[in-house]
């Protein structure tokens, strides 16, 4: 089975770059022995996706594209399929090799893996770890354990619309969300996915660990410009709270909130088991101080008051 869907892969492969207009996939279909021998449409249909998801995946970029006539068609343009020549010196190589493993416990260690071995048979120099002999106790990771980072990244990789439910903390029920996916960026332990949200025409952040269930893709283009990495990672520190605007004022338990106490421009001691700290106040800290429990109370400003107590409130609510 293995030996036959990496020839069904291959042929495929083959027929998208060795074609100079898209075909479609009536056309495939015809060209393409294993296509052929699926027993209904619905069945090729459902293995002519998965195939050009594998293809995808990876490396391949095939575009899709629609005719005069609304035929949709496929082809894999050789110029967007080539590569110059990869030169690394040897820093540059070791860079890479601690990136590979960053990404070690998640779904993407089998990709970096094999892209360091594609570079190594292409004589990129093996550089000497000095990461490895000087910091052995320390372990570079990226956990990812949200179901809803695969299919995101390749979504922000293929440029491709997405719809999702996804529940606010103060919401009891998800609400269905049609996203236009930026990119991911991780902050604090946690994942974000920064995007142009099509209902609310604006840009706005969301915590994978909230995403339910599957995330589905859409057909279509983005209807709005995709900003640049930098200013889409100042949105979601903007909006997870990096950016500070004013002061807060919070009693916390002894012995316990290590991270608010690393951000603490003040703190007092106010004895039976309870300090008050000052913590820049900006967007998002809300939502940070809910994950600390029974362990954290606001004291000021009212308004951020109110909105942990909506959240608890939420949570409670189920």
């Amino acid at each position: 089975m293995a030996i036959a869907k990496a020839e069904r892969l291959m042929n495929l492969a083959l027929c998208l770059l060795g074609t100079r207009r898209p075909l479609s996939k009536r056309e495939l279909r015809g060209s393409i022995e294993a296509y052929l021998e699926a027993g209904s449409d619905d069945s090729f249909n459902r293995m002519f996706e998965r195939d050009k998801d594998d293809l995808r995946e990876l490396g391949l970029v095939i575009e899709t594209v629609e005719n005069l006539e609304g035929d949709t068609g496929y082809l894999a343009r050789r110029d967007s399929n080539r590569l110059p020549p990869i030169t690394l010196d040897g820093e540059e190589a070791a860079a890479l090799g601690l990136a590979a493993k960053v990404w070690q416990q998640a779904r993407l260690a089998g990709a970096a893996s094999g892209a360091l071995q594609k570079l190594r048979a292409a004589g990129m120099p093996e550089a000497e770890d000095s990461y490895e002999a000087h910091h052995s106790a320390l372990e570079p990771r990226i956990p990812v354990h949200e179901a809803a980072f695969e299919p995101l990244m390749l979504a922000c990789r293929d440029r491709r619309p997405i719809v999702f439910d996804y529940r606010k903390a103060t919401a009891a029920r998800p609400e269905q969300r049609h996203v236009e996916p930026w990119t991911l960026e991780c902050w604090r332990g946690h994942w974000y996915l920064a995007g142009w949200d099509r209902d609310r025409a604006a840009e706005r952040v969301f915590r994978l660990s909230r995403i339910t269930g599957k995330v589905r893709s859409r057909a279509g283009s983005f209807t709005a410009p995709v900003p640049d990495v930098v200013t889409v990672r100042e949105t979601v520190e903007s909006w997870a709270g990096e950016t500070a605007t004013r002061s807060a004022l919070i009693r916390l338990r002894t012995g316990c909130g290590y991270p608010l106490r690393s951000r603490a421009q003040t703190v007092r001691e106010l004895g039976d088991g309870w300090e008050e700290l000052e913590i820049p106040y900006g967007h998002g800290l809300d939502a940070w101080l809910v994950e600390f429990g029974p362990d954290v109370v606001v004291l000021e400003p009212a308004d951020l008051r109110a909105d942990v107590v909506d959240r608890l409130r939420a949570v409670a609510k189920g």
